[in-house]
């Protein structure tokens, strides 16, 4: 003969009553209230800075002029900071000012563009994109 399948039995109020206190205090036993933080030393982290034009951030630092004289060097270019090159790459260019005064009526030295009637007859015909040869 078949059987017929066990319906399951509801627990009665005191039954739920005792799993929510069990499942209540397995909670408290596994919760920890932290009150101290500290940074994960062994995980990389990425610093924000501080923006340094906010003006409620910068109102308790005094300007330090020995620090603001060590920037503003520093943004020199090296021909204004150092009265000879430093590296071996410094002397290309460090003397960067023409040997020769740029004289524009100088024919030697300056060749400008020199328009005819025949350069701007063929600059006009290839502006067209036709082909003046013969064939």
């Amino acid at each position: 003969m078949a059987r017929r399948p066990q319906e399951p039995l509801m627990p009665d109020e005191v039954h739920q009553n005792q799993i929510l206190r069990e499942v209540y205090l397995k909670e408290l036993r596994t919760q920890k209230l932290s009150t101290e933080y500290h940074v994960n030393p062994l995980r990389k982290i990425h610093t924000i800075t501080r923006k340094p034009m906010s003006w409620h951030e910068n109102l308790e630092e005094p300007a330090d002029a020995r620090f603001l004289n060590l920037i503003h060097h520093a943004a020199q270019g090296p021909r204004k900071k150092y009265p000879d090159t430093q590296t071996e790459s410094q002397e290309i260019g460090w003397d960067s000012e023409p040997l020769v005064s740029p004289e524009r009526d100088d024919r030697r030295l300056n060749h400008f563009r020199v328009h005819s009637d025949i350069t701007l007859y063929k600059a006009k015909v290839w502006s067209l994109g036709e082909d003046d040869r013969h064939t």
